[in-house]
């Protein structure tokens, strides 16, 4: 009889040192994609999402188009996003990028558009009182008191970027999801695994690092929970 490898990956196993010392350079190059692509997706959403919000909250009869075109952006299928897309930048990480920043629209507009609704009418008056013209009171005191519900939506989005990344793998432009799909396709078990494991540490850290950022730039929520 044939004596059993010894070695994890030659064995196949889910859980194997050997391929996290052995792909070491792979992973990281992988993440680091991942990461580029989340990060760069959720801020052109975001750069897309805050003059939404503010026309919505200025021009009341914007805010229905705004959700509703948003809403149905979020409804198209991944696979077919991309296609509508690839006329336009080809089999690229702009491709993906595009797609997601689309996806991400829904929950910053209607995040950043609730803040923004919630702020006192009271303290709008007082601003102009004193002298804030429109883009004053906007910048120094409508979107900080929005903060919390669009920091809210900016925490969704990211995870849920984190997540779509991977389909990115169909255009080659997919991060750890490049190495979740290629496992898939020859059974290997270490790469599959670890790869989506490092996406939901990747997804967690993110949201940890974004409540941070929250609770620096608002101080004021927690004095009033304290």
């Amino acid at each position: 009889m044939t004596a059993a490898p010894d070695d994890c990956l030659a064995r196949n196993e889910w859980i194997c040192g050997a391929y996290l010392s052995s792909r070491r350079g792979i992973l990281l190059d992988a993440a680091v994609q991942h990461i580029r692509l989340t990060a760069l997706s959720v801020l052109v959403g975001l750069l897309g999402a805050v003059p939404l919000a503010v026309l919505a909250r200025r021009r009341g009869w914007a805010a229905g188009p705004v959700l509703a075109v948003t809403t149905i952006l979020y409804t198209i299928p991944s696979l077919a996003m991309f296609s509508l897309l690839l006329p336009l930048y080809g089999l690229s990480a702009t491709l993906v990028v595009a797609g997601l920043a689309l996806y991400s629209l829904t929950l910053l507009v209607r995040n950043i558009l609730a803040g923004l609704r919630a702020v006192p009418e009271e303290t709008r008056q007082a601003a102009r009182g004193l002298g804030y013209g429109p883009l004053r009171l906007l910048l120094a005191v409508e979107l900080p008191l929005a903060l919390p519900a669009a920091m809210a939506g900016l925490r969704i989005a990211t995870v849920s970027a984190v997540s779509l990344v991977t389909v990115g793998a169909i255009v080659g432009y997919g991060g750890l999801g490049n190495l979740v799909y290629a496992g898939m396709n020859t059974y290997f078990k270490a790469q599959v695994l670890t790869a989506s494991v490092l996406c939901v540490l990747i997804a967690v850290a993110a949201d940890l690092l974004l409540l941070g950022v929250e609770r620096l730039l608002t101080p004021w929520t927690r004095a009033t929970r304290a």
